[in-house]
């Protein structure tokens, strides 16, 4: 319970926590909560009560949550506070929860201020001590781990010290690494640092509130999140740069920008150089402007930095998630916006060579679930969306006498429910299709009405860790109809439904509602699981819903009665035996395995080391590494093998979209069309069997 209600802390209370010099800086420069703040928050707690799916009690077990997860969000790495300060913040673990209620928000600008205080000293020390004449001993043999998200918090200055020492020296030999002299080196992050000190001291206020309000959203779950006037007004171009920009979703990660998705066919997809969770750590204006240090910047910072006129160029500094001492890069990018036409669902004939014949197969990609509502309410009998353009290529697919049809999904992010409900109806004759659960427990189903089938011969679904909900429905409903065979990774999870409230100060993005498949199930957290798997090398402890933290749960309602197929789940054990007999020594797939397995090993190592001809070393082996795997590959199918990995950037191919195209996904699409036409014979024998 609440013992007391402390509003700021006194010069006594502070000298426990912080060293004497510092407490005349923080008593300057503290900020404090403002009016608006404090009706907010109640608005907040108040919408999340009555809106929000999750039911959540607010008491002590939630207070103490959100003292971790404020800490969390300011400290990630655990470079900042002390033990000391840790042990402070503690009597407020069973103090927030009263706080929220009353509007009270001195704890969070107290807990910040101390942060704030903390942040500059170590920027300060970051600073001094690239000026100064510290031999960093780059031939030493230390290390530094590179997850501190566990690590126990510092006790004292000299140790504090010493890890920003590391830090610093683990950053010198990156950029050293990247053809950097030390002096250059020195210089890049001395400018670093400078700025990260330039914008600490620009927060303000708001960005203080908004950062807290966040912690209490996150309770919920993380697709809740308060926006500021500023952020609401650029929502859009914040979450997405598909305008005018890369065509890319970020996301702050500690200190850098993360990438987490690409837009289909956008700029950032075009280049075939960038992934999800590559994180951007500079950025450039043209063609020979300076790269510009990013690391530390607010998001919609960097977003102002990457936005620009259309056919301009932006070059990205970037380097993998996988480990902390990989290589960085710089990508190219010339600015535009996405077009819609781009992102339509396209379609190709694939011919597959099965037991000395010629199938055709028609394939039919769907980058997104779009609709111009815009021609919809205006009229326009020729409007656009996914369901009008599928059944368009699927006649023209059938004119081509295919004998099977695949639906690819892959890295679909999702989009129109009202597409992904009706594009199930193109391929059964009435029925469910999902289930809407909402806050209340009232159960909402959508399903398709028309009997009309576009296309009923035999289908499978490919789907990723990229295909995210309208995706999850399609696909999830396609597998309970047994009306098509589910085929690739794991889906992303993303079952939950958003809506946007608007509140006298900002905005509140609420989870209100979630899907369920026909059978019961949510796609939520757990997404759909393919009837039959292929390689992956997206880490799921990295993208995925449950990759985030506070995911709603999977759970299950009633099955919503439907009719099903012939289907595959009869068949599933004998066409995952031809499949793993198929591909054991298939060269693309074999590749995948040890790129998987390659991955895994890297993502194990926490430990970074600190001495440059051991890192030099490292890495060394591991672009030896992949050039060998690359030539086994290439040996096998009968390629010309390569000197160095930039050889394969200069004979990569593309589709007409402009994007890159992959051999490895090539090779799990002509895959699945062997596994469809695995189950076409499969159910032909089942059907002449029963007559």
């Amino acid at each position: 319970m609440r013992k007391s209600l402390i509003k700021l802390l006194t010069a006594a209370s502070f000298s426990a926590l912080i060293p004497l010099q510092a407490v005349s800086a923080i008593t300057e420069t503290a900020l404090s909560a403002e009016p608006d703040h404090k009706t907010t928050i109640i608005e907040i707690m108040e919408s999340l009560k009555l809106g929000h799916y999750k039911r959540l009690d607010v008491n002590d077990a939630m207070s103490s949550k959100l003292l971790t997860q404020f800490i969390d969000d300011l400290d990630p790495s655990r470079s900042y506070f002390y033990q000391n300060d840790i042990d402070g913040f503690q009597r407020f673990s069973t103090q927030l929860d009263d706080d929220l209620l009353e509007g009270d928000l001195s704890a969070a600008y107290e807990i910040f201020n101390i942060f704030q205080t903390r942040n500059i000293d170590r920027l300060n020390y970051a600073i001094n001590l690239l000026n100064g004449d510290h031999d960093f001993n780059f031939d030493r043999e230390e290390t530094l781990l590179a997850d501190r998200s566990d690590a126990a918090w510092v006790l004292d200055e000299e140790t504090m010290d010493n890890l920003w020492r590391k830090r610093i020296k683990s950053a010198l030999l990156s950029l050293k690494l990247a053809d950097k002299t030390e002096e250059e080196a020195k210089e890049i992050l001395r400018k670093r640092y400078q700025n990260q000190l330039t914008r600490a001291d620009q927060i303000n206020n708001e960005d203080v509130f908004q950062s807290y309000a966040n912690a209490l959203t996150s309770q919920y779950d993380p697709h809740t999140q308060y926006f500021s006037p500023r952020r609401s007004e650029n929502f859009q171009i914040n979450m997405s740069l598909s305008l005018e920009g890369i065509g890319a979703v970020l996301q702050s990660e500690d200190e850098f920008t993360k990438i987490v998705r690409l837009v289909p066919a956008g700029p950032a997809e075009k280049t075939g150089q960038l992934k999800p969770s590559d994180l951007i750590l500079g950025v450039g204006q043209g063609d020979e402007g300076e790269i510009e240090d990013v690391v530390g910047w607010r998001l919609d910072d960097v977003v102002q930095k990457i936005r620009g006129p259309k056919d301009s160029v932006v070059r990205l500094q970037v380097r993998s998630d996988d480990a902390d001492d990989a290589p960085m890069r710089i990508i190219r990018i010339i600015r535009n916006k996405v077009k819609l036409e781009e992102q339509s669902a396209q379609k190709r004939v694939m011919e597959i060579d099965y037991q000395g014949q010629k199938v055709k197969l028609g394939v039919i990609e769907i980058p997104t679930f779009y609709i111009d509502f815009a021609a919809l309410q205006r009229g326009d009998k020729n409007y656009k969306s996914t369901t009008r353009d599928v059944e368009k290529l699927i006649k023209e697919l059938e004119s081509e006498d295919i004998s099977g049809l695949i639906i690819d999904l892959r890295d679909n992010g999702g989009g129109s429910l009202r597409e992904a409900n009706e594009l199930v109806g193109l391929f059964i004759n009435r029925g469910p299709v999902v289930q809407i659960r909402d806050q209340q427990g009232y159960i909402r189903v959508l399903g398709d009405r028309d009997p009309k089938i576009a296309y009923s011969g035999p289908m499978a679904v490919m789907v990723n860790r990229l295909s995210a909900s309208a995706s999850e429905i399609f696909a999830g409903a396609m597998q309970d109809y047994q009306r098509a065979i589910v085929i690739g990774g794991q889906t992303f999870g993303k079952g939950t439904v958003q809506t946007l409230q608007p509140l006298q100060h900002g905005q509140l993005k609420l989870t209100n509602a979630k899907f369920y498949r026909i059978s019961g199930e949510s796609t939520q957290h757990k997404g759909v699981i393919p009837d039959i798997s292929f390689p992956t090398l997206y880490d799921h402890d990295e993208i995925g819903e449950s990759a985030l933290d506070g995911a709603l749960v999977w759970d299950q309602v009633h099955e919503a009665p439907h009719g099903s197929f012939i289907g595959a789940s009869s068949f599933i054990q004998t066409l995952t035996e031809r499949h793993l007999q198929r591909i054991q020594e298939n060269p693309d797939f074999e590749f995948m395995r040890e790129q998987v397995a390659e991955m895994q090993k890297r993502r194990d190592k926490n430990e970074i080391s600190l001495r440059e001809a051991t890192l030099k070393q490292e890495r060394n082996e591991s672009e030896a590494w992949q050039v060998e795997t690359e030539n086994r590959r290439r040996i096998q199918k009968g390629l010309t093998p390569i000197e160095k990995l930039s050889d394969l950037e200069d004979e990569q191919k593309k589709d007409a979209q402009g994007r890159p195209i992959n051999p490895q996904a090539e090779a799990m699409l002509e895959e699945s069309g062997r596994i469809l036409i695995d189950m076409v014979v499969a159910t032909q024998k089942y059907t002449a069997a029963r007559k």
